[in-house]
């Protein structure tokens, strides 16, 4: 095709009225047009390259229409498709969506999707009209910063699990129940929970989080509940967590930490939806939503006494259970890549990677602290070196001796997914390649004996940095 009438195409889709999606054969988006960043308020600079479900984790496998039609090569025609995005905004499109053959072979999806979203709001505008005009201070609060800053899109991960658990997060976001977010320390539990309070009704509501490991019995009681002058020494009038996050979330962190005699206090405060400060014998009702987070195994918790069984039976309405690090190895390229980013705009360094040798390293890696580790030890090699490539000698201290394997292709005694352990060898190669010829994409492609284009497509498929 002749490049002005390429070009002239480029120009007429960004202009369209509806939205235009474009997936390669994998399901990671590789396009979308103005209007459909604004129909689904999507950031371009987090989505391109992600799977599909990750953007938005409402949609599954079955009701997506973009992976309908890359599972069955079938175009579809005017379906409808009601999904929440990752602000828990909810949509509702009319799908045309067609598959893009090449050779026979289907590479990929485009979509073409009108807003039914206003039209399907209309109706619902009427039962809510009594709350809006009850809440005169909406815009207000639509407007303010809110205390919880992470959402869905933040949340880094193509690991099947990762993306169970975000879909998940997202339905128990919709609706009030307590929920229980149990993980290692370092995985992310944070996250989800931020995510899901900033995609409930109550993101516009105060979010508080709290440590229950972090205090003494006594001044862990006051701060939750509260306190009037004199009821012990030094205490003041002052509320507790729970009037201050009336409306919205309070999190728990590590509650498996708490007194056994504080969490009986606790489980009546969430069982009457009332609170008494300490030394006070009056009672003030709140509306809080309790998201409680443990750092050890949730099958566990009450049998070893950490927890009540009737307290843990309450918060447990709603479990998530966040994977180590190591067991979602495939995620760790990706989770490289976005806190290079992060760490190169905070420190206004350069670096585009890692070597191959990091890489073996990381992928092998027992990861004891999890993703916060892997991310300290990106943010120290930034912080104190220059570069464009992270290298070995550029770790933290705990990476230095350890020695990866020859191959883990067979590691722990168990088959890694075979096309896992493909790219894993392809990536060694070309990287290896790219290496020992300055990064010269031509002679690295002769090295290996492959077409230029060949490698080109390899490099940007297995997401290569150089």
């Amino acid at each position: 095709m002749d490049i002005k009438y390429f070009d002239a195409l480029i120009e007429a889709i960004e202009i369209i009225n509806d939205g235009i999606h474009i997936v390669d054969a994998s399901g990671k988006i590789v396009y979308y047009n103005p209007s459909a960043k604004q129909l689904d308020e999507i950031d371009a600079e987090k989505t391109i390259g992600r799977h599909i479900l990750e953007v938005y984790p409402s949609l599954t496998f079955e009701t997506s229409t973009l992976l309908k039609v890359l599972k069955t090569g079938k175009p579809l025609y005017d379906v409808e498709q009601n999904f929440v995005n990752y602000k828990g905004v909810k949509i509702s499109t009319l799908n045309s969506t067609i598959p893009i053959f090449y050779n026979n072979k289907v590479i990929g999806a485009l979509e073409v999707s009108r807003n039914m979203t206003k039209v399907r709001e209309l109706s619902e505008r009427i039962v809510n009209l009594q709350k809006e005009l009850y809440d005169v201070n909406t815009e207000t609060k639509k407007n303010s910063k809110p205390m919880a800053k992470f959402n869905f899109l933040d949340i880094i991960g193509q690991n099947k699990e990762m993306l169970k658990l975000k879909s998940l997060g997202l339905k128990a976001a919709l609706s009030d129940s307590p929920v229980m977010v149990a993980g290692s320390t370092g995985t992310g539990k944070e996250l989800f929970v931020q995510s899901i309070h900033n995609s409930s009704e109550r993101k516009h509501k105060p979010f508080i989080a709290q440590n229950c490991a972090a205090l003494p019995n006594n001044l862990l009681e006051s701060i939750l509940f509260g306190s009037v002058k004199g009821s012990f020494t030094g205490a003041e009038n002052r509320p507790g967590l729970f009037e201050l996050a009336d409306g919205g979330t309070l999190f728990l962190d590590e509650i498996n930490s708490m007194p056994l005699e504080l969490q009986t206090k606790l489980l009546r405060v969430i069982q009457d939806g009332r609170v008494r400060r300490v030394g006070s014998v009056k009672t003030t009702d709140v509306d809080v939503r309790i998201i409680s987070a443990i750092n050890t195994d949730i099958r566990t918790v009450v049998e070893s006494k950490q927890l009540r069984q009737d307290l843990f039976f309450r918060l447990n309405v709603i479990t998530l259970v966040i994977p180590d690090l190591a067991k979602r190895r495939e995620d760790i390229p990706l989770l490289v890549d976005h806190f290079i980013k992060k760490y190169n705009e905070k420190c206004n360094k350069f670096f585009n990677g890692i070597s191959k040798e990091v890489m073996d390293i990381f992928m092998e890696y027992p990861w004891p602290g999890n993703v916060r580790e892997l991310e300290h030890a990106i943010e120290s090699a930034i912080s104190l070196y220059d570069g464009e490539i992270i290298r070995e000698e550029h770790l933290p201290f705990q990476f230095k001796n350890f020695q990866p394997k020859k191959s883990d292709i067979f590691g722990n005694g168990s088959i890694q997914p075979l096309n896992l352990a493909v790219e894993k060898v392809e990536r060694e190669i070309i990287t290896s390649a790219l290496e020992q010829t300055d990064y010269n994409i031509t002679k690295a492609a002769k090295l290996i004996s492959v077409p230029r284009q060949t490698l080109q497509y390899k490099i940007k498929k297995l997401e290569i940095q150089f």
